[in-house]
Parts: structure tokens; sequence; C-alpha cells
């Protein structure tokens, strides 16, 4: 996932640097490798991506694969620029894992991943203070509540390449996604995480600096 956030945050910035629409940037890096073409063609169909947003709301994509399977994520947010709070309003997701015998616990999989990568991309952090940690239960360490769960959708490409895994497959594109829909949304680009309202803010007031 850490990989994932900084190759696929990178990307986004060369096909804004290059004038080119992040997907039709990302294609011809993937001629060789089909898989990933396939789940980066549907989830952008899936997720209507070209289409316009509203002013205040922004789509961002990523692509990633690991552990045999490939997967790409589309992230449809809603941000205040007044204060830098975000809200994930909808999440696309795509998976080539190869044959699929039982469809709904890997789609369960996936949502559950998702949940868990957007906790750790919208609130968590570990404090320190006086050469230890200062955190120490869930007053002071922040994660996902059921109000910031996003509209979640999983589709299954149909595959007959060889089977891979699925464990941590919803978690490993959600960062990057979330990250460029922000800097679609606002033109500010953070390259940490989380990204908490302080960071954002940070982000934006550079921006127009």
């Amino acid at each position: 996932a850490p990989n994932a956030f900084i190759t696929e945050c990178f990307l986004d910035e060369l096909a804004r640097a290059a004038g080119k629409d992040p997907v039709e940037f990302r294609m011809p890096l993937l001629a060789n490798h089909m898989r990933a073409r396939r789940v980066l063609q549907t989830v952008a169909e899936k997720a209507g991506w070209g289409k316009p947003m509203p002013k205040g709301k922004g789509r961002g994509i990523a692509q990633h694969t690991c552990f045999g399977t490939s997967t790409a994520q589309v992230a449809e947010i809603s941000v205040n620029e007044a204060t830098g709070a975000f809200k994930v309003d909808r999440v696309v997701v795509a998976v080539d894992c190869g044959p699929v015998v039982n469809p709904g616990p890997l789609v369960a999989q996936i949502e559950g991943g998702v949940l868990l990568a957007l906790s750790t991309v919208l609130k968590e952090v570990i404090h320190f203070e006086n050469g230890g940690v200062k955190s120490s239960n869930f007053h002071d360490y922040n994660i996902l509540k059921m109000s910031d769960t996003p509209e979640i959708e999983v589709h299954i490409v149909k595959s007959t390449e060889k089977i891979g895994g699925i464990g941590e497959l919803g978690v490993v594109a959600l960062a990057p996604a979330v990250a460029n829909a922000l800097f679609n949304a606002t033109g500010a680009r953070v390259r940490r995480l989380p990204l908490d309202p302080k960071t954002v803010l940070e982000a934006l007031q550079k921006k127009g600096a």
C-alpha cells in the first residue's frame, strides 16, 4: 500500500504535467500488462470517468498489481476548501484475480479492505511525546465511523488468468485514488497521510501562496 500510494500519486502528477487524462496516460505504460489494462478500463467505465464533477467535488483513480491480482479504484470526494474537511462519497473497484467460484466473499473482502484503508487515509495517526507513544486508546486514536462510510461498488472482471490473492487488494489503491481525487477537486497535492483537515488546509494555503 505505501508503494502504491507513492507510485500512483506520482503517475497522476506526471499525467497532469503532460497535460493528459490520468487514464489515457497510464494505458500505453500498461501495453504488456493486459490484466492491469482491463481493471483500469473497467473501473473507469463503471465510475463514469471523464464526466464533469460539480464544484467542490473531485474524482481520482489508481491502479496496482500485487499477490498475482490486478485492481483499480476510483474515489469521488466532496471537499470544503475553507476548512480542509472532505468526505469520500463513493469508491468504485475493479478486480481481476482470475477465475472466481464464489463472488460473495470476494466482494465482502474488498469492501472491508476499502474501509480499513479509508480509516488509515482519513484519520489514523499515532502521536508521540517525551520519547514515547502519547496515543493510548480510541479517545485519542481516531478510526473510521459508520457515518464516514462511502458507497462502495465492486466489479469482478471475468478472467481465465492464473488465480491470485484477494486478501489485501481492497487496501492498496484507495489512498492514491483519494489523494488524486483531492487534487482533482482543489489543485492541491498532498503527499503524506493521514489526509486530515489540517494537512489538507495547509496544502490548500500553500497552493494559493
